[in-house]
């Protein structure tokens, strides 16, 4: 797989522009380090726009949509038809993500990938439909190897569009109904961690239904042990639209264009895109831990610091946008403070 087009290297955020913006931060009127994470994060926005003075204008949040096969075990709360309502939900504006999105004036991208409950062509969203589910992976890989390249590429095209669309930052949200279950799955397979320390209640499931979740989860790692690497376990017991995200990731590190990775299923997959290329770590900013149980450890486990901690499980891009007005304020902040000498202020 090294000749991949996922596997080709990503370039570096730019180091000389992250000491300029240190060097202004330090010479800002406020005491070093008073403005805590927000100076960090004008600090990475620096270096990933390779200027001095950065900003988060024009934000592009794409959403990726599709069914999985593993719901046939039981493993949600809430039935599968659900994915094929919520893209109509998304595209006419009623989700939560959509609300948001409008506040921040960004543009939402939803993507549908497959559903059992097709909802047809609908204005707004783009159909690049792979099949109606994934396999059960309890019972067979998940998806196929051209089934995986398809979903990944569709991911990388939607961050050509966004670049197109001169985008400042990229964040990529879900919907799957059984999706929690594939990326703990992932998320297991990946870290070598067993069910139990990583599976939670996704859409809402009480504590017989998590452990129902972790026995699925079991079976499936028990069927797919032997896996030869983070691609082949990524098709064995990954879905569409963790797929896509992954190869939306990959497509925006290589094309210098930051990520705000959302909660637990977009992490399990900015840690996929991670193992099958180890330079899309440094475009990666993760914008909230949220309350699904797995979530810490898969930050932990990529040394993520993130942003905010709310106690959100929403998923489908909510929390990352949630964190884009920081961002913004961020970089606002850093731009438009006076230095000591420009304010005639003793002390810098």
């Amino acid at each position: 797989m090294n000749d991949a087009w996922w596997s080709k290297p990503c370039p570096t955020p730019n180091a000389d522009a992250a000491h300029a913006a240190l060097a202004r931060q330090g010479a800002l009127t406020k005491p070093q380090g008073s403005l805590g994470v927000l100076e960090d994060i004008a600090v990475w926005c620096a270096a990933w726009q390779g200027t001095d003075r950065p900003g988060i204008e024009r934000v592009w949040i794409s959403v990726f949509a599709a069914d999985h096969g593993v719901a046939a075990e039981g493993v949600s709360a809430f039935p599968q038809a659900v994915t094929g309502e919520m893209v109509r939900n998304f595209a006419t504006g009623g989700a939560a993500i959509a609300v948001i999105a409008r506040r921040l004036d960004a543009r939402l991208d939803v993507v549908n990938l497959g559903t059992v409950n097709d909802p047809g062509d609908i204005p707004e969203v783009h159909r690049a439909v792979i099949a109606p589910s994934t396999a059960n992976f309890c019972e067979a890989s998940a998806m196929t190897r051209e089934q995986l390249r398809d979903a990944m590429q569709v991911g990388a095209d939607r961050v050509a569009l966004a670049l197109d669309h001169d985008a400042d930052i990229f964040i990529g949200g879900e919907m799957g109904i059984g999706n929690t279950t594939a990326a703990t799955a992932l998320a297991c397979a990946l870290l070598g961690h067993a069910p139990e320390a990583l599976a939670g209640a996704g859409t809402g499931l009480d504590a017989a239904g998590i452990e129902h979740k972790c026995e699925v989860v079991r079976r499936a790692l028990a069927l797919h042990a032997d896996a030869d690497d983070a691609f082949d376990t990524l098709r064995r017991v990954g879905g569409f639209e963790i797929a896509a995200l992954v190869g939306a990731y990959v497509a925006a590190a290589q094309s210098r264009l930051p990520v705000l990775v959302d909660g637990f299923i977009t992490t399990v997959a900015a840690l996929a895109a991670v193992r099958l290329n180890e330079g899309v770590r440094d475009w990666l900013c993760f914008a909230h831990r949220s309350q699904e149980r797995g979530h810490a450890r898969v930050l932990d486990a990529m040394g993520a610091r993130p942003i905010l901690d709310l106690g959100m499980r929403l998923g489908e891009a909510s929390g990352a946008a949630i964190a884009v007005p920081l961002l913004r304020m961020a970089c606002v902040l850093h731009r438009e403070m006076a230095t000591f000498e420009q304010a005639g202020v003793s002390g810098g």
